[in-house]
């Protein structure tokens, strides 16, 4: 296609320019926040991912509650990012705010177990279909520790991922694919291991490579997102032959590899998440961020079978620090809010009306899409979805490498932020909320339609 004279990298840069000094104009209270943040923090925020907005300055929050937030300076925004994903079923929700306000008087930790733990674990079992569960603090926590178990019961060092996952800050997995080799991540600072030995990369959606790393039976656990979500929503394929994952689990029981599944950003899927939604039967199973509503917490699951040999692997090993665990995984505090977001969020009920909307959200994309005779496409899982500047949805993180436009993105972001819309700053994914509003979606899709015609 022909480039429009609207989206030349001059044109791009010169509207970036005019949106910059918009957002600056209007936004006094977070600049003057950035600036004296930074006198403490390291590039002015306490996490340097807070600095990868396409703004000037980050946007500093005053609060945040159900779909919507408010910043420094009063401006408030429909929020399809929800911290990229962890407050997915909207900011503080009633029900987990009120259990951590009942549980702070109560007490946050004690390295005992909570009396609620023996009815987390019922809750847990009966959402995500497996019986057994350990709790962690984060998802990269929860996923250092699957991989530890996987290779001390299987007694095989191989980890196997997908190019363009993403399962936190673990070492292991920070791979990428280049030709049929596994190299270092470029960006990853102060590595100094060489996690190329031990950890194989194949591509998504490609079961032939798949088979391949698995046949010489060295590889303890697959590690893998249903759908990669990180790189830009990238679907399992589905043919006349059969979906991916039916055709991946298989291979992963005939050489007696692991499968383990990080189900932190595809919970959006349905309730209990893409495994219970399809039917799929993992070994092991990984959740954080939202599965608590928000509050750090993460939690892993896994079969009975699996546990008896991890049993077994914990009491053949001399007494002393495992290397899996922290002093705060399951706090009562965790416990109890973990309890609350089970009980109350991680329902069909809770479910059903966000589903709907993402579901008129997406159609409403792809119809503006095509009033301006664009051939971008939308890839969508559950409640969430992803805008993309190619008409065939990508089938790896290789296609959607090639697919990426990073100042067309950019330029979108911050004009929907100047105007009150809050979109994830990585890629172009919406993540839409119980607290969600059919005024927010009509919001989005009305700023897209300005966008586009601009």
């Amino acid at each position: 296609m022909p480039v429009h004279p609207h989206c030349t990298p001059d044109a791009l840069a010169l509207r970036f320019a005019t949106e910059t000094q918009r957002f600056t104009a209007s936004h006094p209270r977070s600049m003057a926040q950035a600036q004296a943040a930074a006198q403490h923090f390291l590039f002015g925020v306490p996490l340097h991912w807070m600095r990868d907005w396409p703004s000037p300055a980050s946007l500093f929050v005053e609060q945040a509650q159900g779909a919507q937030l408010t910043c420094a300076d009063g401006h408030t925004y429909s929020d399809f990012c929800l911290g990229d994903t962890g407050a997915m079923f909207g900011h503080s929700p009633a029900p987990v705010a009120q259990a951590i306000a009942a549980q702070a008087s109560r007490g946050l930790t004690s390295m005992l177990p909570s009396s609620q733990t023996a009815e987390v674990g019922a809750l847990l079992a009966t959402t995500f279909g497996l019986p057994q569960w350990q709790m962690a603090l984060t998802a990269s926590d929860a996923n250092r520790f699957v991989l530890r178990w996987a290779r001390a019961v299987t007694q095989r060092p191989q980890l196997l991922v997908f190019d363009g996952c993403y399962h936190g800050a673990v070492d292991d997995t920070l791979v990428d694919l280049q030709g049929n080799s596994t190299v270092a991540r470029p960006s990853v600072l102060g590595q100094v291991h060489n996690h190329a030995a031990f950890t194989r990369i194949v591509p998504f959606n490609d079961l032939a490579a798949l088979e391949a790393a698995l046949a010489d039976r060295q590889v303890a656990c697959l590690l893998a997102e249903p759908a990669l979500t990180n790189c830009g929503l990238v679907l399992p394929h589905n043919d006349k032959d059969g979906g991916f994952w039916p055709a991946a689990q298989a291979l992963c029981q005939r050489y007696g590899t692991l499968l383990a599944l990080d189900e932190t950003h595809t919970l959006s899927t349905g309730c209990g998440g893409y495994a219970r939604v399809h039917g799929l039967r993992p070994d092991l199973l990984v959740m954080g961020k939202a599965v608590a509503g928000g509050l750090p917490c993460a939690v892993y699951g896994f079969t009975n079978a699996l546990a008896q040999r991890m049993v077994d692997a914990k009491q053949a090993a001399p007494e002393g620090h495992s290397g899996i665990g922290t002093t705060l995984a399951g706090n009562a505090l965790a416990l109890a809010t973990l309890r609350a977001a089970l009980r109350h969020l991680h329902t069909p009920a809770t479910y059903a009306p966000a589903l709907t909307l993402a579901n008129q959200l997406a159609q409403g994309l792809r119809d503006c899409l095509r009033r301006h005779r664009l051939d971008w496409s939308v890839t969508q899982l559950g409640t969430r979805m992803e805008l993309l500047c190619t008409a065939q949805p990508p089938r790896n993180a290789s296609d959607m490498r090639r697919s990426s436009n990073h100042a067309l993105e950019s330029l979108l972001h911050l004009f929907m932020l100047n105007r009150g819309v809050l979109l994830t700053p990585f890629h172009n994914m919406l993540l839409v909320s119980p607290a969600t509003t059919p005024a927010d979606v009509q919001q989005l899709l009305a700023l897209l339609d300005t966008f586009l015609t601009a």
